[in-house]
């Protein structure tokens, strides 16, 4: 006897009890909608303490009546996906308990309508969460984007994919990809090759989010002809870019005078964005974040838009989200008792946010 049949026995059982909810289910829905080893429903019942029985077209929601609507909205928007035609993952499924919690479930389907663009495989690109969907939409109403968020929320893949959008809907001519050249606290010592191939490790990650985008072939192509370009920041002084989408990446290693150099290369019909993890920087001891201080500058300037994502929008593993927690409560008791900031959080660089939404 499979889980799904012992739950349907138990709900037959406690039918004399009224049920505080019910969400209507199509038969071919419900082995997704439970999950493998009812993981689904397990998962919401442990968040809002409740309990969930299917049934023949529906699932039964017995509880507190507060706890048993959320119960029953958290299995709606759990619906939303499959219906979606969308594979559902535990973390979409956290993604949507959260989104219950915080009362922005009806945002996160929103959000998870909205396709950005579409891959070389045919897959699309969508915001997975509600801080994700409001960058995208900073992007859209603002020529520039500054975008502070930690490790795996998907500043920099968005970023690209927007940049992907614009440039196949003939919005755009060209995209300018650029990082800072700072090493993540080693000496490398000595690198063969010119000056292009001494720096291609570091612009890797740029290369491998668009490869995972558009396909390397399709890529190759758009390099040699100039439609894509991919260089260090130092490279881009002196210069006017107009109908561009430009993305600076690693913001948070620039100086101000560096990030001050890279916004005013911008020409008519272009547009910029520049993303960080201000809590990793490799920047030598001393020197000020150019991205905070843009920030501090900027803010309230018409036609720029200041995008700020956290843990809640972290899309990798699981695991980089208590990572992420771990070390912010770390530094802010270290910080309360007067202590120094661990090394390790000047020290560590930033990965690019290749994971695709």
């Amino acid at each position: 006897m499979t889980r799904l049949e012992e739950r349907s026995i138990t709900a037959s059982e406690e039918a004399q009890n009224k049920a505080v909810a019910s969400v209507q289910v199509a038969g071919s829905e419900l082995p997704q909608l439970v999950g493998s080893r009812d993981c689904n429903l397990r998962s919401i019942e442990d968040r809002f303490g409740v309990r969930l029985a299917p049934t023949d077209g529906a699932v039964l929601v017995y509880g507190e009546k507060a706890q048993a609507d959320q119960a029953a909205e958290a299995l709606d928007g759990v619906l939303h996906l499959i219906r979606a035609e969308r594979d559902v993952t535990g973390r979409d499924v956290a993604l949507v308990l959260d989104a219950v919690s915080n009362g922005s479930s009806q945002q996160l389907k929103e959000a998870l309508n909205n396709t950005i663009a579409i891959t070389h495989r045919n897959k699309p690109l969508r915001p997975k969460t509600v801080g994700q969907a409001r960058y995208i939409q900073t992007i859209v109403e603002n020529d520039l984007i500054l975008c502070i968020g930690p490790a795996g929320t998907g500043k920099t893949f968005l970023a690209m994919a927007m940049a992907v959008a614009a440039l196949r809907s003939g919005q755009v001519s060209r995209i300018v990809l650029t990082r800072p050249i700072v090493e993540a606290g080693e000496q490398l010592g000595f690198l063969p090759g010119d000056m292009l191939e001494k720096v291609q490790p570091y612009l890797r990650p740029l290369h491998d989010a668009l490869t995972d985008i558009i396909g390397f072939q399709r890529l190759e192509k758009l390099l040699a002809r100039g439609v894509i370009e991919v260089m260090p920041l130092a490279y881009m002084r002196g210069r006017t870019i107009n109908d561009a989408i430009m993305v600076l990446d690693e913001g948070q290693n620039t100086t101000p005078g560096q990030i001050k150099m890279f916004l005013t290369r911008m020409g008519f019909g272009s547009k910029m964005i520049v993303t960080g993890d201000i809590t990793q920087t490799d920047l030598p001891h001393g020197l000020q974040c150019g991205l905070m201080h843009a920030i501090s500058v900027l803010t309230n300037i018409k036609g720029v838009g200041i995008s700020k994502l956290d843990r809640n929008d972290i899309v990798r593993h699981p695991l980089v989200q208590r990572i992420v927690d771990a070390y912010e409560m770390t530094e802010d008791n270290e910080a309360a008792s007067g202590g120094e900031q661990p090394e390790s959080s000047e020290n560590t660089r930033s990965d690019t946010e290749t994971d695709s939404p």
